[in-house]
């Protein structure tokens, strides 16, 4: 016997209806290349995609599967951009344009994307690469006609002439929710990037799980701020959640240094905000060195990597609460939060802070389990560590176009993350390491992120990552980078002296190299990678 409920697909359009009808006049604010603060509400925005969804049919002749790619940071245009492509069965491939070219061209050709929609600025890079794509037809620029660039691309549109003429209302398409919606590439380390192909249902799902307070807690009464870009998995999701929950948006573009997001947050009294902490990095730095206050921010997500107790301690001096968050784009990309539940916050403030550095618990829709190197799984005790994997409802089955990419990432029916970590008997859930950066010395097991996080306690150390090198007695031994504060004298011995009593002693690093500064992967990680190679003529002393 089934129950008498409606069966209604739970479709990406359905968000823009809700928000334009029940939110009409919620705003808007973006940072835009040429119109420079611009102000519009939901009720604008869904006329302007609807619009948007009557030009790519009627002028382009965009369909169900077809896609379409962006290069934009976030603002109001590229908002427009994901409900209407997907709006109407098409696939809105979102292009990180911090990835190298040749990276970029590769999966614009993987990808197959008709259309690109490009911000002014990147008009320079599309030229350079056009001679390299295979599918694309025309371009995009997001902009008015007074503000085009000169550009030797063909079949160039503007944004605005496109819309110009086209009808405001548009009854949106009916079809399968399991229908292809989105389209995001990781930037990996190593290798080509792979395809995340999410569809209307994970997407709306996934929306619901970040709107509970267990997750962002987002309310109608914050105003949100996403530093994450548009780019980088959807901007967490919170491009939907948003106006799923009704929050007023302000949208900061390229503008992501300390100074202009602090001038952002002040000016439009931004209550939450979500970033990695490469950004916060920035901006606490700036505060710190300016001496300004945060006067209307109450709430930061961090995730894409693990932000060291400094950084959460630097927030609440400034009365900011931090939400330690974990997932990866190929879980849409939310997979645990660590808001404390009642008996937690009860807790004194040191047993509060070791539950808030760990990446929290599963949200529900998300399962998870530690395996060790035969695939058996591991207790939930706190102590035993191993290779994360997890499954549900918005988490990635496969590949986009890459058999073998999914033939090594899923393992009956769950997702390999890459990320070593514990469970506790609680269920918060702590990243130990990267599989492939944990360090393995003498037969123990070195975690190169406790190491880092412990490193960046110390007052003038501003970035810190930590590598394996070689070692002929103990296999692997751990090599401390550091990037000093501006005017800090501090020296590796010092380092090393404060280091002591915050990890085991044999779990100490062999050595302390400074440097100017990190490399970092496109999306803000450091990429140890690129330094192991940048260090790899180094020698441990002994080694």
């Amino acid at each position: 016997m089934q129950g008498l409920m409606m069966d209604r697909p739970l479709l990406i359009s359905s968000i823009l209806e809700h928000a334009a009808q029940n939110h009409a006049n919620t705003t808007m604010v973006s940072q835009t290349a040429d119109l420079g603060v611009h102000r519009t509400t939901y009720a604008e925005l869904g006329q302007r995609s609807a619009q948007l969804a009557h030009a790519l049919q009627s002028m382009f002749n965009i369909g169900i599967g077809d896609r379409i790619g962006t290069l934009a940071w976030n603002d109001h245009r590229h908002f427009e951009l994901y409900y209407a492509i997907s709006g109407i069965g098409a696939i809105c491939h979102t292009i990180n344009p911090r990835l190298f070219p040749e990276q970029i061209a590769y999966i614009i050709n993987h990808a197959k994307d008709a259309y690109l929609f490009i911000d002014p600025m990147f008009v320079p890079l599309v030229e350079q690469l056009a001679p390299q794509l295979e599918t694309v037809r025309g371009v995009v620029v997001l902009s008015d006609e007074a503000h085009m660039p000169d550009s030797t691309l063909a079949n160039l549109h503007c944004y605005e002439s496109l819309l110009e003429g086209q009808p405001t209302t548009i009854e949106w398409p009916t079809f399968d929710e399991t229908t292809a919606s989105s389209l995001c590439y990781t930037s990996g380390t190593t290798g080509n990037p792979r395809g995340v192909l999410y569809h209307h249902r994970s997407t709306v799902l996934h929306s619901l799980a970040l709107m509970m307070p267990n997750a962002l807690g987002l309310m109608p009464s914050d105003i949100e701020l996403p530093v994450v870009p548009m780019f980088h998995a959807n901007a967490w999701g919170l491009v939907y959640a948003c106006p799923m929950a009704g929050l007023p948006m302000v949208m900061p573009g390229p503008k992501l240094d300390g100074a202009s997001l602090v001038e952002q947050f002040e000016r439009e009294g931004v209550t939450h905000s979500a970033g990695v902490p490469t950004i916060w990095l920035g901006l606490l730095n700036y505060l710190r060195e300016s001496g300004k206050k945060l006067t209307t921010l109450r709430r930061v997500a961090i995730g894409g990597a693990a932000p060291p107790q400094s950084m959460i301690e630097a927030f609440e001096d400034q009365g900011v609460e931090v939400v330690h968050a974990w997932g990866m784009t190929e879980m849409s990309p939310l997979g645990t939060a660590s808001p404390l539940d009642a008996r937690a916050a009860a807790q004194p403030v040191a047993e509060r802070r070791r539950l808030q550095i760990k990446q929290g618990r599963c949200v529900w829709g998300v399962e998870m389990k530690i395996v060790d190197d035969q695939g058996q799984s591991l207790p939930h005790d706190g102590e035993a560590s191993g290779l994360v994997m997890v499954r549900g409802p918005w988490i990635a089955s496969g590949y986009f176009r890459d058999d073998e990419a999914t033939a090594e990432a899923i393992q009956d029916g769950w997702l390999a993350t890459g990320d070593v970590a514990t469970i506790d008997a609680d269920g918060y859930m702590e990243i130990t390491d990267r599989a492939k950066d944990v360090i393995k010395s003498g037969g123990e097991w070195i975690s190169s992120i406790a190491l880092e996080n412990a490193a960046v306690a110390h007052p003038d150390v501003a970035e810190a990552a930590v590598i394996a090198k070689p070692h002929p007695r103990w296999v692997e031994r751990p090599l401390l980078v550091v990037v000093k504060h501006a005017q800090a004298e501090v020296g590796g011995d010092q380092i090393l002296a404060f280091l002591e009593g915050k990890v085991a002693k044999w779990g100490l690093p062999d050595d302390v190299v400074f440097v100017d500064e990190l490399p970092h992967t496109a999306t803000g990680k450091i990429a140890k990678v690129r330094l192991r190679e940048q260090l790899q003529d180094y020698q441990l002393p002994g080694a």
